[in-house]
């Protein structure tokens, strides 16, 4: 059995977000995903009625105001949440960091891993567009749809070098500057951990609060995604047709393959980094597999991920430090998957992406992982892509949209996680081992 130490070590290291400290839990935020989908279809419906039987302008010219407003509501804040998430998974990665040489490990393993998708994406997904481009047509359209959305200055590397200090971060806040953001909150939170611990806690648990108002304030706008959803899916069918169709398809098709990379990297792992089969593996993970499907959730398939690792013969105070630690800090599609997801939109509104551009999306989309919200894909799918895009000079206006169909690509992130965080405990637990011999 793990020790009370390794207990200790595991509340403290990974029990919630470092805000619990201060006995902040997260809210629980819900999303009515399946009538989100269903006013997608049925937006999409009549606005083919529309297009098809003209006379719509009356129709579009109310909807259109109301999805515009929904997507503002999501956009507002995406600020405060990053810098409160932000904060706070620096701040626990940071005490975790000091459990031991167990941890250190752990943290290493992580890094490398979401390093490793990163790039990975950031590689596969300008392939994946080159061979499978954006359907043209619907691209057009949804650029129609979205007028306003038009893309930032895409910047080169000196513009990236030297906005990465801002000269004032309020101004930097008012304009979504968000890499001089996501660097001015990491040193920020690094700054932290050298106060003294009832300094540090007082402002830990005023991050905590602020980030659970906003997603609070999330949950909100969220259960109006239906009608959000249908105003922008009418608009959409409208002016595209059953091209609409094709176009959300073409983009989950290719956002999903950068997960499956992910998923299927995790066996790789188990192999390599534990020595263990493929069958073997496959077989310890496959009832965690079914819990992370059906419930979206990796903290809801922690007890199957813990049964795999006994399957395994993970020492149980490796499995039962590691596993709580990747719940709370460790996303190992999110990299992968949110960089697709703004590369992705790039190709929409053909915006140019440089190598240096790519780059800084994939700096931000592992700094703000390091914040990731233990809720399904669709609840923090702005709030975690819309830095990375922004950052990148790509609109975040189709997000709103695509975040309609995000509960496919969510299975095979959460899935993924599992798979993944699995594989690393089965490492850590031999590597571990090793280096006690």
């Amino acid at each position: 059995m793990a020790t009370g130490r390794a207990n200790d070590e595991i509340d403290e290291a990974a029990g919630s977000r470092p805000a619990s400290a201060g006995g902040l839990a997260p809210p629980e935020i819900r999303m009515p995903a399946a009538w989100t989908l269903a006013a997608l279809v049925a937006g999409l419906t009549l606005g083919f009625v529309l297009a098809e039987r003209g006379g719509g302008d009356a129709v579009l010219a109310v909807l259109g105001p109301v999805g515009t407003l929904w997507l503002r509501a999501l956009q507002v804040t995406i600020v405060p949440l990053v810098a409160a998430l932000l904060v706070n998974g620096i701040l626990q990665m940071v005490k975790a960091a000091g459990a031991g040489r167990m941890a250190a490990l752990t943290l290493a393993t992580f890094a490398l891993v979401l390093l490793a998708g990163a790039a990975l994406s950031a590689v596969a997904m300008p392939a994946l567009l080159s061979a499978f481009p954006v359907p043209g047509e619907a691209a057009q359209a949804l650029a129609r749809q979205m007028a306003g959305a038009e893309p930032g200055p895409v910047p080169s590397l000196g513009d990236l070098i030297g906005r990465l200090v801002p000269v004032n971060i309020v101004a930097a806040a008012a304009e979504t500057a968000m890499l001089p953001l996501v660097v001015f909150f990491a040193v920020f939170a690094m700054a932290l951990t050298r106060l003294a611990a009832v300094q540090r806690d007082i402002i830990a648990e005023f991050f905590a609060a602020l980030g659970n108002a906003m997603l609070v304030m999330i949950g909100w706008v969220l259960r109006l995604a239906p009608v959000g959803v249908f105003a922008l899916g009418t608009a959409l069918g409208a002016t595209s047709g059953a091209d609409a169709i094709g176009l959300l398809a073409h983009y989950v098709a290719l956002v999903v393959s950068v997960g499956a990379a992910i998923f299927f990297a995790a066996y790789a792992v188990a192999v390599v980094g534990a020595r263990v089969s493929v069958p073997a593996f496959a077989r310890a993970i496959l009832p965690a597999q079914a819990v992370a499907l059906s419930t979206q959730s990796s903290l809801a398939s922690l007890p199957a991920m813990l049964s795999a690792t006994r399957q395994l013969g993970v020492r149980e105070e490796a499995s039962d430090f590691v596993l709580p630690m990747a719940v709370a800090i460790f996303r190992a599609t999110s990299p992968a998957m949110n960089l697709a997801v703004a590369i992705y939109v790039a190709a929409l509104f053909d915006v140019p992406l440089s190598p240096p551009v790519i780059a800084a999306g994939l700096a931000v989309s592992m700094l703000t992982t390091l914040g990731s919200v233990s809720l399904p894909g669709a609840i923090s799918f702005v709030a975690s892509i819309g830095p990375i895009a922004l950052t990148m000079g790509v609109p975040i206006e189709p997000l709103a949209l695509l975040v309609a169909v995000e509960v496919v690509p969510d299975l095979m992130r959460t899935l993924g996680n599992v798979t993944m965080d699995v594989a690393v405990a089965a490492t850590v637990g031999r590597r571990s081992r090793v280096a006690e011999l």
